[in-house]
């Protein structure tokens, strides 16, 4: 049963019909779709087409989200790697896949299935073989993770917690900004699965490093990030060096888990496109 909504349906109509080259939007936990708008219209004005698809199930706006939490409770790594892989395979293209935080675990995933031209996957969650644990990512997943119950739950971040995992490299004000335009709930389920992953040779939080037909991919790193710190960051870039295809890591000074919505976004979407493009995936 496809999980695809009429609004997605409509955004990869748009694509086909544009003939251009697509870029899928995946977002993390915590955040909606709607956290990659700016992001949009820059790539749009690049010349490229967008797709932002959800999660499935996500709440069209962040009132609608903090209304109604229990929507995120139990979404699975695998079940939203299918959602995205079942837009993707509906392109007429090959598109750039690019996604932040959980949104860059799925994104290799789906990398690692041969369904991206190239791929960012910015401060990516950890998938089964990344085995730092630096105490900051332990501290930013506490909120969830000290509870098993939370397992089948959707939590939401308090404004501390918040500042913590995702703005502690912005000013308070900003980071409170930040927290009252984009934060809502989170399903449990996936830091669960990515923090038994190295238990669970059958876990969701897997990624195929080794597929020949992967293609170019960049992993950006944070310098301040809380949540995925360096340590992460590099692992994964480290399996992903063997892969026959471009990778390549960098760092972006001063930045934390929020640099995708945050004041210097343009930065880093800047340093996305240009890795994109220098590898030969471009707007026409």
């Amino acid at each position: 049963m496809s999980t695809i909504t009429a609004v997605e349906q409509a955004e990869i109509d748009h694509a086909n019909e544009s003939g251009r080259e697509p870029v899928v939007f995946v977002h993390g936990l915590w955040l909606l779709p709607s956290s990659w708008q700016a992001w949009r219209e820059l790539a749009e004005d690049r010349g490229y087409v967008t797709l932002a698809p959800g999660w499935p199930d996500d709440p069209g706006t962040v009132q609608e989200a903090r209304t109604n939490p229990s929507a995120f409770a139990g979404k699975r790594v695998g079940a939203i790697t299918d959602h995205y892989a079942e837009v993707i395979r509906r392109l007429q293209r090959k598109p750039v896949v690019m996604g932040h935080s959980f949104g860059g675990l799925i994104t290799q995933k789906l990398a690692g299935m041969g369904l991206a031209a190239a791929a960012v996957a910015i401060d990516p969650a950890p998938f089964r073989g990344v085995l730092p644990l630096p105490v900051s990512a332990l501290r930013a997943s506490a909120p969830v993770l000290t509870n098993p119950l939370n397992y089948r739950r959707s939590v939401m971040l308090t404004e501390k917690q918040f500042r913590f995992a995702f703005g502690n490299a912005v000013s308070e004000a900003e980071s409170a900004e930040l927290y009252e335009t984009y934060a809502v709930p989170g399903s449990g389920v996936p830091l669960f699965q990515a923090a038994t992953a190295n238990l669970n040779p059958r876990s969701e939080a897997s990624v195929d490093t080794t597929n020949p037909e992967r293609g170019p991919l960049l992993v950006i790193s944070g310098e301040k990030d809380n949540t995925v710190p360096w340590a992460i960051a590099n692992a994964s870039y480290k399996k992903q060096a063997k892969n026959p295809n471009p990778s390549e890591i960098t760092v972006l000074p001063g930045r934390g888990h929020s640099l995708v919505v945050d004041g210097g976004w343009r930065e880093v979407a800047e340093t996305a496109f240009a890795f994109v493009e220098k590898h030969g995936v471009t707007a026409s």
